[in-house]
């Protein structure tokens, strides 16, 4: 095969006729810049590397991985966790973690144990109990009232939020936010709930606060005597919740404003993203 002939930029009026060379008629194969010679080894119609297609991994190369011992709590609390190494590494804190561990263990003092198990429920099964249902409802636990007095229920998804977010895991953070809004609960418990939410989570964290400040922006000024105080004092201990429940508000009468000035019909202004019912 007769040596190749390279052309770079454009061709010239001379270049217009045949390439004439001695020993044949053979014309030279003319490559581009850019264009690549397939090497002779690799025979026509054989995938290349990048155009084979990945391995499957089965939930059994999973289950080979190595177990991982994970110390969650501190004190009497301290509980041992185990689960497998590549299913942990689903999550980039988990994965950071064990690329610079020389032992199988990782000890998460600061960690809530009933959230940390359903965040490996999740891992193993795409899901935490209790499940969601079709038609937007929550699986019934029968080891809890139908309605939250005490905000345990709503703590629990809230928790595992948190937990989603310094895991880095934003779909588990997704489906334990929706899971919120679905429970049925007292004004002691959605103060229960708004303290935590404003304790544990940034300013900037609008998924989580923007709802709660909606809520009590829409109700303060009835569920706030079901509170005997509580209201008062979660407004003094975290200024961040007066200031957003209060700019809630104002900012509801100003549209009402512009539309009473537009001619505009009054509706529901600003109405809260929580579409459950509510205990008495």
């Amino acid at each position: 095969m007769a040596d190749p002939e390279v052309h770079v930029g454009a061709r010239g009026p001379a270049d217009g006729g045949d390439v004439e060379m001695q020993g044949g008629d053979e014309r030279p194969e003319v490559i581009e810049i850019g264009d690549t010679v397939e090497d002779d080894a690799v025979e026509e119609g054989e995938p290349t590397e990048e155009e084979k297609p990945a391995q499957r991994v089965t939930f059994v190369d999973y289950l080979k991985s190595p177990m991982i011992e994970l110390l969650i709590g501190s004190g009497d609390a301290q509980t041992l966790l185990m689960a497998h190494k590549a299913l942990l590494t689903k999550s980039p804190f988990f994965t950071s973690r064990l690329s610079s561990l020389d032992s199988r263990r990782i000890e998460l003092v600061d960690d809530d144990l009933d959230a940390m198990s359903c965040f490996l429920e999740y891992l193993y099964t795409g899901e935490y109990f209790p499940h969601k249902l079709p038609g937007g409802k929550l699986e019934v636990d029968p080891s809890e009232p139908s309605t939250d007095e005490s905000g345990a229920q709503l703590l629990k998804h809230a928790k595992v939020y948190t937990l989603a977010e310094k895991l880095e895991m934003p779909t588990l953070k997704s489906l334990s936010h929706s899971k919120i809004h679905l429970i049925n609960s007292t004004a002691p418990a959605e103060l229960a709930y708004a303290r935590y939410v404003y304790s544990h989570t940034t300013r900037t964290d609008h998924t989580i606060r923007k709802p709660v400040a909606s809520f009590w922006g829409q109700r303060s000024h009835v569920l706030r005597h079901q509170t005997e105080g509580s209201f008062r004092d979660m407004c003094m201990d975290f200024p961040e919740f007066a200031f957003d429940v209060l700019s809630f508000v104002l900012d509801a009468e100003e549209k009402r404003a512009q539309r009473k000035a537009g001619g505009a019909p009054e509706e529901d202004v600003g109405r809260s993203a929580r579409k459950r019912a509510r205990g008495q």
